[in-house]
């Protein structure tokens, strides 16, 4: 059994759509919505989602464990993470799921195609660097370690304790989930449209932030 898990904040255009289309792949949808204030809540709800909600914007990463706390208590298998804005698509949750019947699924990572001509510089540049970096961190090559879509095994997130709070929790599960032995699997798909999706990371900031914990998460932190 999968659960989609959704971390959402102002997505009232987008995250219905998203709901419905990820429920013709996965067994169940939960949404946390990050504080809010434009009816994100309702909008997934009327979606077909379990909605969990923090009062305040509290970051990306502080929602997903919210969220993981809720689906981790319950039957699911593996937990899909993506995105509520539009810049997944859920059609390609097959190419992530099917890796299950395969006898994968540790960690499958959706790396979209990262082309200079297509994407925001800032977000284009930050990302390269760290993936770079990440790579040598974790033992393994991956290309888009910023990409939120994703799938994962729920006995191993059971096992990691999880800290990040903003969007370095992505980076954070790849390095403990792989300390832990997990097989990091990539499929490739679509690049985001980016004139459809305002993404609110702030590229360098963000990316610095996280490569500075990732020294943490891999020499400090089990």
């Amino acid at each position: 059994m999968i659960c989609a898990l959704i971390a959402a904040y102002n997505e009232a255009r987008h995250v219905g759509a998203v709901v419905t289309a990820a429920l013709s792949h996965v067994d169940h949808v939960v949404v946390v919505d990050d504080g809010s204030s434009d009816g994100t809540d309702k909008e997934a709800a009327a979606a077909g989602a379990t909605v969990l909600r923090q009062e305040s914007n509290r970051g990306k990463g502080s929602a997903l464990r919210l969220g993981l706390a809720h689906v981790l208590a319950g039957p699911y298998t593996h937990v899909l993470f993506l995105d509520g804005d539009g810049q997944h698509d859920p059609a390609e949750i097959p190419k992530l799921t099917g890796r299950i019947a395969h006898g994968g699924g540790d960690f499958v990572l959706a790396e979209r195609e990262l082309n200079p001509d297509a994407m925001p510089p800032a977000r284009y540049y930050s990302n390269v660097i760290g993936s770079w970096i990440l790579s040598r961190f974790i033992g393994a090559e991956v290309s888009d370690s910023q990409s939120g879509f994703r799938l994962i095994r729920s006995d191993l997130l059971r096992r990691a304790r999880l800290t990040g709070s903003k969007y370095e929790i992505e980076t954070e599960m790849l390095i403990k989930l792989v300390r832990a032995g997990a097989r990091v699997e990539r499929v490739t798909v679509r690049r985001l449209q980016y004139a459809g999706a305002q993404s609110k990371m702030r590229p360098f900031r963000d990316t610095f932030r996280t490569c500075m914990l990732a020294v943490r998460y891999r020499y400090l932190e089990g």
